[in-house]
């Protein structure tokens, strides 16, 4: 028997984030509106009040002002706050309030740091105060639509489906314009770009919602352009989504899908592009560790590995296994050595002949969506 178990932890254990954190500068538990930073007493002295939106603040508005409130007016010659995005923008100093209005929405899910320079060469007041120390506190912008995720898979072909605006479309190079988009998505209408997708695949579109069908979108498109295929939707996604999409960088891959069916004799057939492009017969659990039914993505893909575990009757077990691809779990499709195939035989994987699960193997991409029934 063979049990599906470690190589997606070895896998998987490679992949790392980047969480981003406050600039060591910002003061730990500072609260807006605090008098904060001042020249230690000294006759003419500047501090911050507070800074809108606040420090750790999530799900700020695209558009979103920044507004920074002083004890006293700036000079007119004052070294300006800045921000460490690239969002164009200006700052306008009125009294003692500086307020910085962006020309485009920030990114979605952006973190924005915003440094009030203090010290020599920080911020001046009218009265000759100085700033004594730099403050620096950061926001976190509000994400984007799925309906607009779903539009630019579409529009880079990583979807079945085709997407036509129902205006004028975006131009690619409005760079403006399109981040405007990923907030307020142009309407629109949808058709499969072919016809010979199985019911399974098509029950499961759903416009506008983050199900298991635009995970797999997303992971697809991840693997390709180089960032981790969890498909979650992050700032490095939208990144990259707008990049690609401005670039013309498309996907020519087609798009994939599988089928198991547990029904005597035991199956998995495999489309691309709405075309069956192999058909085999294929093992799946037995009712000790059956294959679980229902949709899950390729997350995880090896060329051989041996597979080790303990089977039901507990003996232990070391198998040679190849063309693997893991979509969920420790339950993977791949080759398996066995007598015959097309019946329950395995422990939650789908077991395949070895020429077949060659051929299936580079149709079985991260995010190719493996659907199990019956």
């Amino acid at each position: 028997m063979s049990l599906c178990v470690g190589g997606l932890i070895g896998v998987l254990a490679t992949r790392a984030f980047d969480h981003r954190t406050p600039s060591p500068t910002t003061r730990s538990g500072h609260q807006s509106g605090s008098h904060r930073r001042t020249t230690g007493g000294a006759p003419a002295t500047l501090s911050v009040v507070s800074i809108v939106p606040g420090n750790g603040a999530t799900g700020v508005a695209p558009t979103s002002p920044i507004t920074i409130t002083l004890s006293s007016p700036l000079a007119k010659n004052s070294a300006l706050p800045t921000l460490d995005a690239t969002t164009p923008g200006s700052w306008r100093s009125s009294g003692a309030t500086i307020t910085f209005t962006p020309s485009s929405d920030f990114a979605p899910l952006a973190q924005i740091d915003v440094t009030v320079p203090g010290g020599p060469g920080g911020l001046t007041g009218a009265n000759g105060g100085k700033l004594g120390e730099s403050d620096v506190e950061q926001f976190q912008v509000a994400n984007g639509s799925v309906v607009r995720i779903q539009q630019l898979l579409s529009l880079l072909d990583y979807s079945p489906l085709a997407w036509t605006p129902a205006g004028s479309p975006i131009a690619t190079s409005d760079a403006a314009a399109q981040l405007a988009a990923t907030y307020d998505p142009p309407a629109g209408s949808y058709t499969w770009r072919d016809k010979g997708w199985p019911a399974e695949l098509s029950a499961m579109w759903e416009p506008g919602v983050d199900n298991v069908f635009t995970r797999g979108l997303i992971m697809s498109f991840q693997a390709d352009h180089g960032l981790v295929p969890d498909g979650d939707i992050g700032p490095a996604l939208w990144t990259s989504l707008l990049s690609a999409l401005s670039s013309g960088v498309v996907n020519t891959g087609g798009y994939n899908y599988a089928l198991a069916d547990k029904a005597d004799p035991e199956s998995l057939t495999i489309y691309h592009d709405g075309v069956v492009v192999l058909h085999s017969l294929a093992n799946t659990g037995i009712p000790e560790s059956p294959t679980p039914d229902g949709t899950f993505p390729v997350d995880a893909r090896l060329r051989r590995q041996v597979m080790r575990g303990t089977n039901p009757d507990g003996r232990h077990y070391a198998d040679l296994v190849q063309y693997i691809a893991y979509f969920k779990g420790n339950d993977a499709v791949h080759y398996m050595d066995r007598a015959d195939y097309g019946i329950p035989q395995s422990l939650g994987c789908v077991e395949l002949p070895l020429a077949d699960a060659a051929l299936a193997w580079p149709y079985l991409a991260y995010g190719t969506l493996v659907t199990i029934v019956n």
